[in-house]
């Protein structure tokens, strides 16, 4: 099923998650719905507190991808309880977007590796390293899940130069191929 993205605005989208537990309920229709949502919103991640939810999970596919870089083929992923344990290595600014900040691509400075914790979907811990581009998409889905968004990155002027857009994606002044839930009606 597809749900609807929370817009920026939203205060789930401010809210730490919380640890899900072995005994959650609908775990896997959750997991799929999710991975539903973000390929009809053309994404390549999607975290929960996106969908509405308080829960520490965040799901990435960069398989569609692949043509540009071979790696991304079948690298399609469940990040439950994750925890980024270490992030170093060169800083990068590369440009981002994010499903729930429709139509605002902003630069972005990350560390281009990262050490992570995490359960799939089985609740098989793992305990990798990634760089590049798909630390990057990791780092962007995780900081979801603290509450933080890729636009709390950038300058206060760059802020200020978006605000505006921002503003109307708050009122839910956006046009988007996806359903969405923002914080006032058009």
């Amino acid at each position: 099923m597809k749900l609807p993205i929370y817009l920026y605005g939203q205060p789930v989208l401010r809210e730490k998650t919380q640890d899900i537990p072995l005994d959650y309920p609908n775990l896997a229709r959750l997991i799929e719905d999710m991975y539903e949502t973000m390929y009809h919103a053309e994404g390549v991640g999607l975290a929960a507190p996106q969908v509405g939810l308080k829960d520490r999970i965040f799901v990435v596919d960069l398989t569609p991808l692949a043509k540009d870089d071979p790696s991304f083929d079948g690298f399609k992923k469940v990040f439950i309880n994750a925890h980024i344990i270490e992030k170093d290595g060169e800083e990068k600014i590369v440009e981002e977007g994010c499903l729930s900040i429709p139509d605002v691509h902003e630069k972005v400075p990350r560390q281009n590796r990262i050490h992570i914790q995490y359960l799939d979907e089985q609740f098989n811990p793992h305990d990798e390293v990634y760089e590049g581009y798909k630390a990057r998409v990791i780092q962007h889905e995780y900081e979801h899940l603290d509450g933080i968004m890729f636009v709390d990155h950038l300058s206060g002027i760059r802020k200020q130069m978006i605000r505006s857009k921002l503003n109307r994606i708050m009122n839910g002044q956006v046009d988007c191929s996806y359903k969405v839930k923002a914080l006032k009606k058009k």
